[in-house]
């Protein structure tokens, strides 16, 4: 269900300017949409999905208690009851330290599960002599869990600019179809002004009846120009509404009597705060998109020495000390024990030798993405820098231009009510001028969006 935004409807989150209560200023639009949009808010969730991911990587690292238990009774006959009990502590290096007891019974019960009747404890260590020791899976997993929060704060900024850049768009050309329609609207009533004088003229024998006919024909272009751009006008404002949004996840649709601001030229670099970058030089080891490439290639290194780590031969070694729970004598601590070797190594490790293989393809693919990414990330905003720069001279020019073509029509509409010119002129004079102001609205236009282009290549939504 759509909410309608009517002018004081939410008087206490949104401050109108103070000359129109009906103006939406760019600024409280952008805050909204920091603020309610959902896709923002959904970047928000990586970060809190990677220290999800990082609390189950540390989990790898938990002490775990262990037991197990069978029995078997057949025909009145207790054949055995088994009981093991281990507490574990998996430790940075591969290293496990073990703690357990075993209580075992039963009168057919394998020899090798006799223990006394008191029980059996051990205190042990279990050492990855080779493979695993200096780094394993879950240690892996763990760098990779720390290393995403950075890859997560990354991306999160890069879909949220995404996010507010198309939504700078949307009201950049929302206020272009306005200003376009203020235009057309304005012209249109000055022409309908004109063919009424007309007449008046032509029943007064001043003006030949062929100047009603031409000045109709304006009138009805002047109309049709407007009601083209109304119909702009009003899918330019249902394409803002896309981003508007309350708390709850409401979504608002712009009221028809809401307007943009006239003068979003003079505060757009601070809004999107561009406005030290427009000259400057951009550090870019802080940008999000190097950021995550740096940090991607950091996690493939990562894959790599887990894969070189592979090629070793697992060799594990354990050694338990055995004591009884009841009667433990210091003197004779290394006495009772039990020791174990685990080898293992494939003659040909291919699989091992093409999985290390993989890795290396995919950290070098990375380096070099990293290295185009950058370059091109320079050049991205130099080009934006450039564009700002020349589009204000534009700006600055099609200003003059708009002044002077004014100048020119006020001299012509002189002379035509002096009857030392003609409607035809008097058109092409005007004509003249609404393609300089149409001009004029598309390059301030293209300056607003071309700080929009900025602010998506910078990268910083916050």
């Amino acid at each position: 269900m759509k909410v309608r935004l009517l002018l004081f409807a939410l008087i206490g989150q949104l401050s109108f300017a103070q000359d129109n209560p009906k103006i939406m200023s760019f600024e409280e639009y952008m805050g909204f949409v920091r603020k309610f949009h959902p896709l923002v808010k959904s970047a928000d969730l990586e970060i809190s999905a990677a220290q999800a991911a990082l609390m189950t990587a540390r989990g790898a690292f938990d002490p775990v208690l262990e037991a197990d238990f069978e029995r078997k009774d057949f025909k009145g006959s207790t054949y055995y009851n088994v009981f093991n009990g281990t507490f574990k502590i998996p430790t940075w290096y591969g290293i496990e330290i073990k703690a357990g007891i075993d209580d075992n019974n039963g009168q057919y019960l394998n020899p090798q599960n006799l223990v006394p009747a008191t029980g059996l404890g051990n205190v042990g260590i279990s050492i990855p002599i080779a493979q695993d020791l200096f780094i394993n899976k879950r240690m892996a997993d763990l760098r990779k869990a720390k290393l995403q929060q950075t890859l997560s704060r990354a991306d999160r900024n890069l879909m949220a600019t995404a996010v507010l850049s198309e939504a700078a768009e949307a009201y950049f050309s929302w206020q272009r179809q306005y200003r376009e329609y203020e235009l057309y609207q304005e012209f249109a009533k000055n022409a309908k002004i004109r063919l009424d004088g007309i007449k008046i003229l032509i029943q007064e024998g001043d003006k030949p009846v062929i100047d009603s006919t031409e000045a109709r024909i304006v009138v009805v272009n002047r109309n049709l120009s407007l009601e083209d751009s109304k119909l702009k006008l009003i899918k330019a404002r249902l394409e803002l509404s896309n981003f508007l949004w309350i708390e709850n996840n409401v979504p608002l649709e712009l009221a028809e009597d809401m307007i943009p601001e006239p003068d979003t030229e003079q505060r757009i670099s601070e809004v999107l705060q561009t406005n030290e970058m427009i000259t400057n030089n951009v550090d870019l080891n802080q940008h999000p998109k190097v950021q995550a490439l740096e940090t991607k290639v950091k996690m493939l290194e990562i894959e790599r020495r887990l894969a070189a780590n592979r090629l070793l031969p697992r060799a594990d070694f354990g050694y338990s000390y055995l004591f009884q729970p009841d009667s433990f004598d210091a003197s004779k601590r290394f006495d009772d024990y039990k020791v174990g070797f685990n080898f293992y190594f494939p003659i040909f490790i291919r699989k091992e030798r093409g999985n290390l293989q993989r890795a290396k393809l995919a950290l070098t693919d990375a380096n070099l993405s990293l290295k185009f990414e950058t370059r091109q990330l320079e050049n991205k905003i130099q080009a934006a820098q450039t564009e700002i720069i020349s589009l204000e001279k534009q700006a600055s020019l099609m200003r003059e231009l708009v002044r002077d073509t004014g100048t020119m029509l006020n001299a012509e509409i002189r002379l035509f009510e002096a009857g030392e010119s003609s409607l035809f002129l008097l058109n092409t004079r005007e004509n003249t001028l609404i393609s300089s102001r149409l001009s004029e609205i598309a390059v301030r236009n293209r300056l607003l969006s071309a700080h929009a282009k900025l602010f998506e290549t910078l990268a910083n939504p916050d």
